[in-house]
């Protein structure tokens, strides 16, 4: 019996034609499934992308037509280019808005879609707390616009980052990260927050910097506030610990202010890091300036002899 080897194994000519006949009966199958499936106008489907270009995205349906999407159907957004955002292979949800091109083909709405879609979407990174980018596109009074799932959103000048913004014009055109924030269809409003991400940024920032110092340490920093229970100093990189009432003298003290102004620069020594707190302490480097003291006190020098001396001593030393 004549053998061919296919991917590795080995098969009979009467086992491929089988294999064939599988393949071709699946074919059939999925044609047949394809001629008993009714599509009409306004249904929301899916297929998968096998053509794009500037004019047109092509779909595979999976029907006996495709499905063309105009480049004015495929998003709200009015830069939007399919080129780099769309890729072959990708799958697109889109409405069906005729039936006939005049071509053969389904003519199908990405954007129309989306205006349903793309709510669910946003709810969702809403819930999720999802960071995502986007590309300011305008100003507009007290903020700027842009675009996420083909949705006109915006974002406050507040929202655009941690520092004040009063110029928003000079954000049109750069890529942030934002988070949703606010999503209401009923009022067709989407609004995003750069804040938000930034903030976490920070914070996870402040974080890695404060696992790197050492207890023990010996840092300078400046007192930028005085509480009734303490003083924070300033460490710098963002970084402020907290001296404990306890912690500022060795002696006694009803306030911190009996010891320290702000602005005052001070020596502090670092006692923990734990829940991302510092805490310091400048009475630990008073007990090591006192020990360091004793230490270098003179000590009375003494050879063992007697200070005084005879006459009769000094007589015997003289040689005549």
């Amino acid at each position: 019996m004549d053998r061919e080897v296919k991917e590795g194994v080995a098969v009979t000519h009467t086992e491929e034609a089988e294999i064939g006949t599988t393949e071709t009966m699946k074919d059939y199958e999925r044609e047949l499934e394809a001629s008993f499936r009714k599509i009409s106008e306004g249904d929301i489907i899916k297929g998968t992308v096998i053509d794009v270009n500037e004019e047109e995205v092509i779909l595979d349906l999976k029907y006996y037509a495709q499905g063309i999407i105009k480049a004015e159907n495929l998003s709200n957004d009015p830069d939007f280019l399919a080129a780099g955002k769309i890729a072959v292979g990708d799958e697109i949800e889109a409405t069906v808005i005729k039936m006939d091109d005049g071509e053969g083909n389904i003519e199908l709405s990405k954007k129309e879609a989306n205006d349903v879609l793309a709510w669910d979407k946003l709810q969702a990174m809403l819930d999720q707390e999802t960071i995502v980018k986007v590309r300011i596109k305008e100003s507009v009074k007290s903020g700027v616009v842009a675009f996420l799932e083909g949705m006109r959103a915006f974002i406050p000048a507040s929202q655009l980052s941690t520092d004040y913004v009063e110029d928003v014009e000079s954000w049109v055109g750069r890529e942030i990260e934002v988070k949703v924030i606010t999503v209401d269809q009923e009022k067709n409003k989407v609004v995003l927050s750069g804040k938000a991400v930034a903030r976490e940024k920070e914070a996870e920032e402040r974080r890695h910097r404060i696992s790197m110092m050492a207890p023990g340490a010996v840092m300078e920093g400046v007192v930028e506030s005085l509480m009734p229970y303490g003083a924070f100093v300033n460490l710098g990189n963002g970084i402020s610990g907290l001296v404990h009432i306890s912690q500022i003298s060795q002696r006694r003290i009803k306030k911190p202010g009996e010891v320290l102004k702000e602005g005052q620069k001070v020596r502090v020594k670092i006692l923990n890091t734990n829940d991302n707190k510092v805490s310091l302490s400048m009475k630990a480097l008073e007990e090591v300036m006192e020990d360091v003291e004793e230490e270098r006190e003179p000590q009375e020098y003494t050879s063992g002899e007697s200070v005084s001396t005879s006459l009769g001593d000094l007589l015997s030393r003289l040689k005549l």
